[in-house]
């Protein structure tokens, strides 16, 4: 789709002219072994409104382009960034090409790097006056074209990894700790653990538990992401608010029978995983990547898991060692509480959507 988006603003770019220029720059950029070298693309028209040059046109003349040098310079340093790794890398401005038929100024830049990245941030907003102005950008790798984005005022930054041993470990580092924060910030996944977690039990118990959650979680998060499976989130959102009204429910009506929580995990868990899914699908998943991202962010997902488990289940457990008596009110309490949580959700994510997710 951004390919043909591509190549409709280059065919269009001559033709519209001088009334109504595209708003529309190229980013070409190509990785070597000690740098990305880029290739620039403006409009005249863009520049000249920033450089305050009148008529446009006169940038079209060679020596006029050169003697902008130093503005040319100034302003691509200003607005257009790269950074490897998360360190900024310095740009160097090389030739400048005069493309009379497509009224544009070819920028030849190159940011020198003495470790390979990982991962290549470009932020890029280039004309800031025009709002509609958008960035398309191509990063090759090895002589083949690897990505394509589309920035503009919305959306100025995008990560690219590369297919490397480090790009698989910047993929690892940004993931893996965003599947822990989401865990650790998400109340109801939260509180649904929590629930599962109110009974007590053997070490056995609780790991065969959470195991099962977290084989249901993964097969869906898994199908989502990779758009087998996509069930809207008005939905899902009410969907995992009963899952928490159910496990509260399923603990004050547990006697002592079966214990059945480990297959109310693996039940609920394919809801929670599309849930799971929605999250990581909005961090702009890199497309070679795609297995490494996932695998990542569910193991962040699960370690949150387990800290979570140890930390409540230790609790619970020392209440009930030291008053047996006050380890029954406070299941009774925390079901209570997790029924009354699941309620709430319920009803705002069915009658106000848009509210806690």
């Amino acid at each position: 789709m951004r390919a043909a988006l591509l190549a409709i603003a280059v065919l269009l770019c001559p033709a519209i002219g001088w009334a109504h220029p595209a708003p529309f720059s190229y980013a070409d950029l190509y990785f070597t072994n000690d740098a990305i070298d880029g290739a620039i693309v403006l409009h005249v028209y863009d520049l000249a409104h920033d450089l305050r040059i009148d008529p446009a046109e006169r940038l079209l003349d060679p020596t006029t382009a050169q003697a902008q040098r130093a503005a040319l310079e100034s302003l691509l340093r200003a607005r257009l960034q790269l950074a490897a790794d998360g360190r900024p890398l310095a740009s160097e401005l090389g030739g400048i090409d005069v493309l009379t038929d497509r009224s544009s100024l070819r920028l030849r830049m190159r940011w020198p790097f003495s470790r390979a990245p990982g991962r290549l941030t470009l932020t890029a907003l280039l004309f800031p006056y025009d709002p509609n102005h958008q960035t398309f950008v191509n990063v090759y790798e090895r002589g083949s074209l690897t990505s394509q984005a589309i920035l503009d005022a919305r959306r100025s930054s995008y990560d690219y990894f590369a297919g490397s041993r480090q790009g698989t470990w910047a993929v690892v580092r940004r993931f893996l700790p965003a599947g822990v924060h989401h865990i650790l910030i998400g109340p109801d996944h939260l509180l649904f653990l929590v629930g599962l977690l109110l009974l007590g039990g053997t070490l056995r118990q609780l790991t065969v538990i959470v195991t099962a959650f977290t084989a249901a979680h993964s097969i869906t998060l898994a199908l989502a992401v990779l758009d087998i499976v996509n069930p809207p989130a008005r939905l899902i959102e009410p969907a995992i608010a009963l899952s928490i009204i159910y496990v509260g429910a399923d603990n004050l009506l547990a006697g002592k029978g079966r214990d059945m929580r480990a297959l109310v995990a693996f039940v609920f868990g394919f809801v929670h995983g599309f849930g799971f899914a929605g999250v990581l699908k909005e961090m702009d998943l890199p497309a070679r990547a795609l297995g490494w991202s996932l695998v990542s962010f569910n193991v962040g997902v699960e370690i949150g898991q387990l800290a979570v488990v140890v930390v409540v289940a230790s609790a619970l457990a020392m209440v009930r060692s030291r008053h047996e008596s006050a380890g029954r009110r406070l299941v009774f309490a925390g079901s209570i509480a997790v029924i009354l949580a699941g309620s709430y959700w319920f009803v705002q994510r069915v009658f106000f959507p848009g509210g806690i997710s």
